[in-house]
Parts: C-alpha cells; structure tokens; sequence
C-alpha cells in the first residue's frame, strides 16, 4: 500500500465564513470582525486558487470540485472529513458533527472521479451513525498509516472509539487511539481533530507529544511510531495553535516528495524542524490565514487523498 499520493481532491469554496455550528468544540475559529462576509469569502477563494496552483505547478494532480449555492456549507473546503479514498477501490463516507457539514456530503463528486477514469468499487457509508450522535470525521479524526495498516485517532466528540473499532474493522486497519488535549480558558479539553496535532509521512510523523495527556498513551503512539522506523518530528502547543501539525506530505513532478503546510505552520517552525522535514522532502507553503482564522482548519484538511486505482 501507498503511503502517499500524488492526486489531491480540493472543494473550491462559495460561501465560505466561520462556521457557528464547529465553533463549539473547534477552539481554533475565530470571527474577523473587521471583514465582511463577501471579503471574507472573496480572500478565501484567493487563498485557495493561490494554493492549488502551487501544488499543480510541482505537479500534484488537483481536482477541484466546486461547492454549490444550493446548500449552506460554509466548511466544504475541508473534504477530508465526509470522504476517504482507498486503494483497494473503496470508499469511506463518514458522520459529521455539525449538522450543516451533512449537506456537505454529494453523490456526484463519486460520478465525477469515475468521469475521470477512477473506479470506486464499493462505498462504506457510516453516516447513518449521526442518528445516534456519534461522529468520525473522515482524515481528520482518521491518521491512517496505509502501509502499516494502522489509525491514529485522537478520540473526542468528533471521534467515537466504537466507530473507529467499526472502520479498523472493514478496512484491516490496527486502531491506536489516544485523547490528544488542548488548553482552553485554563481547562485541558480535547482537541477536535487528530489531523491538527498529528502528520503522517512515509518516513516520519510530525506530532504534539506533549498534547497527549496521558503518559500510557503517549508511550504507546510513540512505541508504534518507532516500530514502523517512521522519524519523529515533535513540535509544540503554540505550533499546533499555528497548525503546524496540519501537514501532508505528497507527490509532484519526477515523483519528488513534498511536504504541503500553510505560511503561518512553516513560519513558526525552528530551523531544526525544517531540517528535518527537508530530508524527507521539498517544502511548499501557501498563505491560508483567512480560512485557518474563520475555519479552524488548515492546508492538510483542504486536501482529500485520491489512492483510487485508475482505468489504463
């Protein structure tokens, strides 16, 4: 199995703003008071037109769908977290804990990667979980080692330990899961996504130790981290608060690697960090601060993988 890919599936924004419904346990969100909700839009879809053309120009295949008027989703531009795509041909659909991100979920973004020759064997659907407010959101809760068959998953109330058991299941997966934790107002209370405080390379993990609480815990992602020979890159609290846990490493031209983060993840990294992730692969990154502000989310979570097989 690969580990990384070099097609990306990003949903390009029409209504963009900072979510009400996400805000309640995405502590990253903020509301610009100083923007409009037209501006705050229009400086989102600049920030995203400037990112894809960053990553096609080093030659990551970006299919960008666009997000319809007919519904309000105001988080569309993170498809990673409705949608998962697998080798094997299999697809994830997952349970979202806002009820507005429901709609985010669309039959023809499945018609349109067929259009383009990509076979989908066979579509898991674990939404019907949202009935009994439970909830995993997709490769934001999921950190999935492909190759070694394992998911790291923060559990919180975005991610349930049974479902999570449920998707290990269908996809032979091994789950590792933990409580990954924040401060907030003085109170240590969980992070929303695994995705925010953990990236997953081929050859390395950039993760907040210290966000996991729990000492057991902490030992036991570490000893499968090390089991897999993956380089452990540990950054801090105040770089997950600059998202620089929300990375994801892909593939561009002449299958060189790339390491794709937002400025504000890149500029609070030491020179050491960078060092070490430049040995696994270029640095590319791309100003996201309107959508990390209002969004809560950064470059890793605007990028859905694409490891379908494909039509010769």
């Amino acid at each position: 199995m690969k580990q990384i890919t070099n097609t990306i599936l990003m949903v390009r924004p029409v209504s963009f703003r900072m979510n009400e419904q996400t805000a309640v346990n995405n502590y990253y969100q903020q509301i610009l008071d100083s923007l409009t909700p037209e501006s705050v839009q229009f400086k989102a879809l600049q920030e995203f037109d400037t990112f894809v053309e960053k990553l096609r120009a080093v030659g990551v295949q970006v299919i960008v769908i666009n997000d319809t008027k007919d519904t309000d989703t105001p988080d569309s531009i993170f498809p990673n977290n409705w949608i998962s795509f697998h080798e094997s041909g299999d697809v994830g659909l997952y349970p979202m804990f806002a009820e507005n991100r429901r709609l985010e979920r669309r039959e023809d973004v499945l018609e349109t990667l067929e259009e383009l020759g990509f076979i989908i064997e066979n579509v898991i659907d674990y939404s019907s979980a949202e009935e009994e407010k439970v909830f995993l959101e997709g490769t934001g809760s999921l950190l999935l080692d492909r190759e070694n068959s394992k998911a790291y998953c923060a559990l919180s109330p975005r991610a349930d330990e049974d479902l999570l058991i449920e998707f290990c299941e269908d996809f032979e997966y091994t789950p590792v899961s933990f409580v990954s934790n924040q401060t907030v107002n003085d109170k240590r209370l969980p992070i929303y996504h695994t995705n925010v405080i953990m990236c997953l390379g081929e050859k390395f993990s950039v993760i907040c130790l210290d966000s996991i609480d729990d000492k057991k815990e902490r030992k036991n992602v570490v000893k499968h981290l090390k089991e897999d020979k993956k380089e452990i890159i540990a950054i801090t609290e105040e770089q997950v608060n600059n998202f620089a846990g929300n990375m994801l490493q892909v593939v561009g031209n002449n299958d060189e690697r790339y390491i794709i983060m937002s400025n504000s993840a890149y500029q609070c990294l030491t020179k050491q960090q960078i060092n070490q992730l430049k040995k696994h692969g270029e640095i590319l990154y791309s100003s996201l601060d309107t959508i990390e502000a209002c969004g809560g989310g950064s470059a890793r979570c605007m990028m859905a993988e694409v490891f379908l097989p494909k039509n010769v």
